[in-house]
Formats: C-alpha cells, structure tokens, sequence
C-alpha cells in the first residue's frame, strides 16, 4: 500500500535542501535520513532522503544526489510516497491512515445511512471526512470524537452523532421557512386585533397608545 507522506515545495539555501509539505502524522518515522521513497512523478525518484532539520517551524529535506539549487528546485512539487504494510495501524490510539478510512459507510448513531467517505481532508485546524451522499451530494463531517463517535474497521462503518444542520442543512432551510409562514400568519391575525399580538408589540418596545415617552 502506498502512502503520500509529503510533498516538495521550493528550494532552500543553494546546497540542495528542499522545503516539503508534511503530509503524514509520523514525519519522524516516514521523512527520516536513509527512508527511500517513491515519487509522482515516477520519473523523479526513488528519493533516499540524505538529511533533516527543522528550520523556521518547517521541513527541511537533503536528498541524496542533490547538491545545489538548481537540482532541488528541479523536484519542486513532487509528491513523496511511502509504500506500507495495509495492515499496519497508526503508533498513536484512535488514529488511521487514510486509506484505512477510505470507502467507510458513515452512518448515524441511530443506524441511519449518510454516505460513504470519498475523501479525507487535512486542515491546520481539524481533519474533515468528504461523505458522498446516496444522491450524489457532498457533506463534509468534522472528524472529532464530539461528532465521529466510533470507527469500526472490521465492519467497515464510520458512526456519527452530528450537531443539528451538520448533514441536513436542507431541512433546517425548511424549518426556517415554515416558522416564517407562521409568523407571517400571526401577523395577519394581529392585524385583527389579536391581544397575543398587542402583547407582543409591547414587549419589542413600541407604544401604539402614546403613553410611553
């Protein structure tokens, strides 16, 4: 199984080091010196990673055989791949790679069907599932333990309890529009002389009588 753990950006210093885009949660296990990975394009590797640092809160990677800027800068945007065992599980409980993730049916915790996750997007501030829905929708489901409650492998299901509108935004406008209606048909009683609506004016401030300054 292949894994995309990172992708090259532009070069760094004139000495061959590279900026890379971490794409993995192990970078320490994935991105480190002697790691030989494939890459996208294919003509551009296999890359044996030579060494690494940290510099300014991001990445840097030597490759071997890189030497100068030129060289590194050739790699830019290339994406690195790890080839894994499929079996193997994150160090970390609670944690999946993606490709693990993959193809889940996403159901509520009341056994109601959603979707099936087609996508797994990585924030800086969450990671977010991309769940097709049975009519060709999208809806994107924050992958936290609040809302993804459970992730059963061996049944190949995802369980959620989503906050209301999270997966059903259409029936909260429905809602919306029908609370609507009826005030407009409240109104219309007021305008009758409905003392409900006499109330109600009063209470938002407004003095019809003229006994208020």
């Amino acid at each position: 199984m292949q894994l995309v753990v990172a992708r090259i950006g532009r070069a760094h210093g004139i000495k061959g080091e590279v900026t890379v885009e971490v794409r993995t949660d192990e970078p320490e296990l994935r991105l480190a010196p002697g790691a030989v990975l494939a890459t996208d394009p294919a003509s551009a590797g296999p890359l044996t990673i030579e060494t690494g640092r940290v510099h300014s809160g991001r990445l840097l990677l030597r490759f071997e055989g890189v030497r100068d800027r030129t060289a590194a800068e050739a790699l830019r945007n290339t994406l690195l791949i790890a080839e894994i065992d499929p079996a193997e599980l994150p160090e970390e409980e609670d944690e999946y790679y993606d490709h693990q993730l993959m193809d889940l049916d996403v159901v509520t915790k009341d056994g109601v069907e959603v979707g099936r996750i087609t996508e797994i997007s990585h924030l800086p501030s969450q990671d977010l599932f991309i769940v097709e829905r049975p009519d060709g929708s999208e809806v994107m489901i924050p992958f936290v333990e609040a809302i993804v409650t459970e992730i059963d492998l061996e049944e190949q299901r995802a369980v959620i309890d989503p906050p209301p509108g999270l997966i059903d935004d259409r029936a909260e406008i429905v809602s919306s529009r029908d609370a609507d209606e009826d005030a407009d048909d409240d109104g219309a009683e007021d305008a009758d002389g409905d003392e409900a609506g006499a109330s109600a004016t009063a209470d938002d401030g407004t003095d019809t009588d003229g006994d208020r300054p």
